[in-house]
C-alpha cells in the first residue's frame, strides 16, 4: 500500500508540478502528516523532491527527473488502452501520434500487462454517435483544435439558428458529444458555445489570449448541458398515462426529462397514472413531443396543449380518413 502510494505521489509531482500536501493527502486518501513522511522517505532514497515554502508553496521535482513507466496495475493498463479512441483521434489529426504512443506503451509494459491490454483493445469499442445517426467531420475542426493547444485566437464566420455571424473567438476547449464537437470559446469576456460543424470559415490568428485561470471545461459542459436542457423544456404538462404509456414515456424521453418527471403511484378505475412531466417552450413543441405516446396519454393540462393536442390529432385524422368498406 505504501510502494503504491509514493508511486502516486511522484506521478502526481510529475504530472502537475507543484502540489501542497493537503491535495497529495486528499489524492492519496490519508492524512497530511502521513504525506510528510512519505516526502521524508522519498528524499531519503535519493529522490529529487524539494518544498517550496509560503502561501504559495507545496512540493515539486527537481526540473528534468522523470518517473519511469512502471508500477501500473493490470485495471490501469487496460485503461489506458480503452482510452485510446480511433474515431475522435483522426478527426483531430492525432491518430498516427495515438497509434505510436500506444506501441511505445505496449513495449514498456511487462508481459503479463501486455496480454491483458491487447484483449482490452480486442473485446471493448465505443461507437460515439448516436443510433439512427453519423459522427460529424467538420471542416475546420483540426484548425481550431491547434489552436486551442496553442492558445491562440481565431476568427470564425458562424451560421446560427438565425443567422450568419463573424467572431473573433478565443478557443478555450473542445467537447465531443454524440458524435458532434462542440467549442467552448470566450467571446467579449463571456463563454459561449458553438457547434464546429457550423463554422463556415475559420482563420487561425498569430495572438495569444489570456485563458481564465478558473475556467474548467468539464464544469462548464455541465453547466451548460443542464441549461440548454433546462431552456428546451421550460414548462410542466399534465398527463394521464396508460400502463403501456408509463412504459412508452420511460423508453422514449430524454434523460433531463426522465429524471424530472414526477409519476403518481396510484392509479384511476383503468388503471392509467397522472404525470408532470416538463415539455417544450410552445404547445407546438410540447405537443409534438406528446404525439410520439399516441393513445395511450392524454393531455390534461394546460389548456392550451390540450387544445393544440386536438387540433394535430384532428389534423392527421382528416389526413388519413377511415377506408371504405367494399
Amino acid at each position: 500500500m505504501r510502494a503504491s502510494r509514493m508511486l502516486s505521489i511522484l506521478t502526481t509531482l510529475q504530472a502537475r508540478g507543484l502540489v501542497t500536501a493537503p491535495e497529495l493527502a486528499e489524492a492519496c486518501e490519508v492524512s497530511v502528516r502521513t504525506i510528510y513522511r512519505d516526502i521524508d522517505a522519498l528524499a531519503a532514497s535519493g529522490v529529487p523532491v524539494y518544498a517550496d515554502r509560503g502561501a504559495e508553496g507545496g512540493y515539486r521535482l527537481l526540473d528534468g527527473y522523470r518517473v519511469r513507466l512502471n508500477g501500473l496495475s493490470q485495471s490501469e493498463a487496460g485503461a489506458l488502452f480503452l482510452a485510446g479512441l480511433p474515431g475522435p483521434a483522426a478527426a483531430l489529426g492525432l491518430d498516427a501520434a495515438m497509434i505510436a504512443a500506444q506501441n511505445k506503451l505496449m513495449a514498456a509494459l511487462p508481459a503479463n500487462l501486455r496480454e491483458d491490454a491487447g484483449r482490452m483493445q480486442e473485446r471493448f469499442h465505443l461507437d460515439a454517435p448516436g443510433w439512427f445517426g453519423e459522427a460529424e467531420d467538420p471542416k475546420h475542426l483540426r484548425t481550431i483544435a491547434g489552436a486551442v493547444l496553442r492558445g491562440t485566437l481565431i476568427r470564425i464566420r458562424y451560421q446560427s439558428w438565425r443567422a450568419e455571424k463573424q467572431r473573433r473567438v478565443a478557443p478555450l476547449g473542445l467537447v465531443l458529444k454524440g458524435g458532434s464537437w462542440y467549442l467552448a470559446g470566450q467571446v467579449d469576456g463571456s463563454v459561449r458555445t458553438y457547434r464546429v460543424a457550423r463554422v463556415l470559415d475559420c482563420a487561425a490568428l498569430d495572438d495569444r489570449f489570456d485563458r481564465p485561470a478558473d475556467f474548467d471545461l468539464a464544469a462548464y459542459w455541465h453547466a451548460a448541458t443542464l441549461r440548454l436542457e433546462a431552456e428546451m423544456h421550460p414548462n410542466v404538462a399534465i398527463v394521464r398515462l396508460s400502463p403501456f404509456g408509463v412504459k412508452l414515456l420511460d423508453a422514449l424521453s430524454q434523460p433531463y426529462v426522465k429524471a424530472r418527471t414526477q409519476l403518481e403511484e396510484t392509479t384511476d378505475a383503468d388503471g392509467w397514472r397522472i404525470a408532470r412531466v416538463p415539455v417544450g417552450k410552445t404547445s407546438w413543441h410540447a405537443a409534438a413531443e406528446l404525439l410520439r405516446l399516441g393513445p395511450e396519454a392524454e393531455v390534461l393540462e394546460p389548456a392550451d396543449l390540450r387544445d393544440k393536442m386536438a387540433e394535430m390529432t384532428q389534423a392527421m385524422a382528416a389526413r388519413y380518413p377511415a377506408a371504405r368498406k367494399a
